[in-house]
């Protein structure tokens, strides 16, 4: 199962660093999200995308996760030629990473 089946994503950026969040659909992928989607799988999943470090906060809460990309917009608005200068794309970038988890995807 890919990301988007169990959580949403929004994102921002401040010049050349990038914030997506990842908030679970239901408060029942919560734990799965956490364990799941880690610092090192959104660097891997990102590693042509960046040139800098991944660093995740979890807001439990609000059942959602942050994570902070450095130097992942080609030096920000103002400098990038990119077509997503602002990286709104990240969103459906980090969505389609997928999850394996016998357990859940027999109980949907």
């Amino acid at each position: 199962m890919l990301l988007r089946d169990i959580a949403h994503s929004r994102t921002g950026d401040k010049g050349n660093i990038s914030n997506i969040s990842v908030i679970a659909k239901s408060e029942k992928y919560w734990p799965l999200i956490v364990k799941e989607i880690t610092e090192e799988v959104v660097a891997d999943h990102f590693e042509n995308l960046i040139l800098g470090d991944v660093v995740r906060f979890i807001l439990p809460n609000i059942q959602s996760l942050n994570f902070v990309l450095f130097q992942s917009l080609g030096g920000g608005v103002t400098q990038s030629l990119a077509l997503d200068a602002h990286g709104k794309c990240f969103s459906s970038v980090i969505l389609e990473i997928e999850i394996f988890n016998e357990d859940l995807i027999n109980k949907d």
